[in-house]
């Protein structure tokens, strides 16, 4: 079973600051990207709801950095579900540089969402919509098995 969803990307120089490493929004950037080409492909029911009224609001992410990326490093960003509730989602995000059959972590991100309905200024929680949930599935981080004693 997959265990992740992978978004493949090379950077490129409008990417990077005047040192030459990727610039850190561009983490964040990349996984709004991998979020968006996940529905995209996965989920394009729920691509029609929120063109209706659902909206998906991020209200938290980060990025932790191991190592730097610098311009045509080829990359794959691998999100995997890691929490679902009634009304939220959180996704978590390996940036993974692929370098002649080599893997390397190079930054673990995370993002909560919630989902949202009504119009702007008086939304208010809403369930994950069926479709969005039977599309996470296959992503889910594995559960940890119980030993008894």
């Amino acid at each position: 079973m997959e265990r992740y969803y992978e978004y493949r990307h090379v950077v490129g120089f409008e990417e990077t600051n005047l040192v030459g490493n990727v610039y850190y929004v561009n983490y964040l950037r990349w996984q709004g990207r991998c979020r968006e080409m996940f529905l995209h492909e996965r989920a394009p029911a729920v691509l029609a709801d929120v063109q209706a009224d659902l909206k998906l609001f991020t209200l938290k992410v980060d990025c932790e950095f191991y190592a730097e990326l610098t311009a045509f490093d080829d990359l794959a960003i691998r999100m995997r579900l890691s929490e679902l509730t009634q009304t939220q989602i959180e996704f978590t995000f390996d940036y993974v540089r692929l370098s002649g059959g080599d893997e390397t972590l190079v930054a673990r991100g995370r993002q909560r969402v919630a989902c949202m309905r009504g119009p702007n200024g008086r939304t208010s929680p809403t369930r994950v919509p069926e479709a969005l949930v039977r599309a996470l599935a296959p992503y889910a981080a594995p559960t940890p098995v119980a030993t008894g004693a």
